[in-house]
């Protein structure tokens, strides 16, 4: 399956265009008064631009969106990264004129819906996650981690026991879990993963020491497994004096079916753009809320929305001397709240149940469609997601690299590959609960070709992808060298 290739003319960059003295339109006079600049300032020449007609430059640039690939446009299994579809309504809510025009510098009296929107939200992630209280600061998952990770190291220091600085991070983690302690001064040590893909208890044991500020933990994990011993391990980290953090990112699996919470953990960064279904990818907006239980909230960030008990109004209370202080300006991305209210309310407790159901029942769904061609790399029961191996494949000739370049010539963008690290050959694959049967079903028909292309076609995959505009990039050379502007070529 080959999508044709692109003519010569739409590859051509929009510089590469037009030819001198045409034009689009004509514009008004400069309104600009005339001043003085220093010639030293002046170009000697005029800039190398393209000269295109209107219909020439519309044509390009609408070429180009239709070469973009996002949840709208087709099937998005990134692993670990749940890209559900953003419902359409919620952008609605997020334009409404008394949310999109509110001013961040204005006088709290005047913003009182958004404050109790915002009040409101916290006090449902809290009621979803098992904590206190939430802070609605954190611009993404990575500053959620680093917010939650300065609160503990805060409540360490004021019980005086600033030598807890080491944090504890599984093999399998998200590689933003080290990076995110590292940054927050903490030094990492790595929790080797068992046989079975959890956290090796007996190596739990051995790495617990006075030194330990908190273990980083995600559960379901980030194989897809529920750590089933989860209880073991939080008594095992308290006990031994240090907290334990869960990494919200997969936190799709298990709305309203158990809580980070009521697992034992002290502190939660939760992932809006990932399990409340607000945009996600090309830079941001996201919202990584963190969530702590009740002997942290003195640390959260200020200032905190509270609502007055007696006038009933909502304010900002920066008061709260053991808090770390603000971590970004302002109060987060509040159109990104918006969103993810208007999903939570949209959805209601049992809509979020069915929605972890739907991604669960999903992910195990596919798993076993994929199972004849593809080696499963944890044999246990999967959550929201799950990895298999291309081993197989691998020992035929053909890389993970190269199933997953041969995937986007069936339209469809890849899994995210090479990801956990402790999985050799790995495609991590998470379908989430928006997509169908049907969808689910096309995708593993496409999986299942591209096995038997391997065995039989090797060197059709080592070429692909053959459909795009560029086929096989030299990544590391692009890394390495990049090519960072454009110039005309010559003659």
């Amino acid at each position: 399956m080959n999508a044709p290739n692109p003519t010569s003319e739409k590859t051509l960059l929009i510089f590469e265009r037009g030819a001198p003295g045409r034009g689009s339109s004509l514009y008004p006079d400069c309104d600009v008064p005339d001043c003085a600049v220093d010639p030293v300032l002046l170009r000697s020449a005029s800039p190398d631009l393209a000269e295109v007609s209107e219909v020439e430059a519309v044509r390009h640039y609408t070429w180009l969106s239709t070469r973009n690939f996002g949840v709208e446009t087709g099937f998005y299994p990134l692993g670990s990264c749940t890209m559900k579809y953003n419902p359409k309504e919620n952008e609605a809510f997020a334009r409404l004129p008394g949310f999109a025009g509110a001013h961040p510098l204005q006088d709290p009296a005047t913003a009182q819906g958004c404050l109790a929107l915002m009040h409101d939200l916290a006090d449902w992630l809290s009621r979803l996650c098992g904590m206190s209280a939430f802070s609605l600061q954190p611009a993404a998952g990575a500053h959620g981690e680093l917010t939650g990770l300065m609160c503990i190291r805060a409540y360490h220091r004021h019980r005086g026991d600033a030598k807890r600085i080491v944090v504890l991070v599984p093999d399998s983690a998200h590689g933003t879990n080290p990076a995110s302690a590292a940054v927050a001064g903490l030094e990492v040590r790595e929790v080797p993963s068992g046989p079975d893909g959890m956290v090796d208890l007996d190596a739990l044991d051995r790495l617990l020491g006075d030194d330990v500020a908190a273990l980083m933990l995600t559960n379901p994990n980030t194989l897809g497994l529920f750590e089933k011993n989860i209880e073991a391990i939080a008594q095992k980290v308290h006990a031994a004096g240090g907290l334990l953090y869960y990494d919200g990112a997969n936190a799709n699996a298990i709305l309203m079916q158990s809580r980070p919470g009521d697992m034992g953990f002290d502190v939660v960064h939760l992932n809006l753009h990932k399990t409340f279904a607000t945009p996600h990818g090309g830079g941001g907006p996201g919202a990584g809320p963190v969530g702590v239980s009740e002997r942290l909230v003195p640390f959260l960030p200020v200032p905190l929305v509270m609502k007055d008990a007696v006038s009933g109004q909502y304010l900002l209370d920066a008061d709260r001397p053991l808090s770390i202080g603000p971590v970004r300006s302002f109060y987060g991305n509040f159109g990104v709240l918006v969103r993810a209210y208007a999903y939570i309310l949209r959805n209601g407790e049992e809509g979020l149940a069915a929605v972890s159901e739907a991604a669960v029942t999903n992910a195990s769904y596919l798993r076993e469609r994929l199972r004849p061609a593809y080696r499963i790399a944890y044999d246990a029961p999967s959550m929201h997601e799950f990895v298999i191996t291309g081993t197989p494949q691998k020992e035929a000739g053909c890389s993970t690299l190269d199933l997953a370049k041969r995937l986007i010539d069936y339209g469809y963008h890849p899994p995210t590959i090479y990801f956990p690290l402790v999985v050799k050959e790995a495609l991590m694959v998470e379908p989430t609960e928006t997509e169908t049967r049907e969808t689910l079903d096309a995708f593993a028909d496409a999986m299942l070709r591209i096995a038997e292309e391997a065995r039989t076609s090797p060197e059709l995959l080592h070429d692909a992808p053959h459909g795009t505009p560029v086929s096989r990039l030299d990544e590391l050379r692009a890394a390495r060298t990049p090519v960072l502007r454009w110039k005309r070529p010559e003659g």
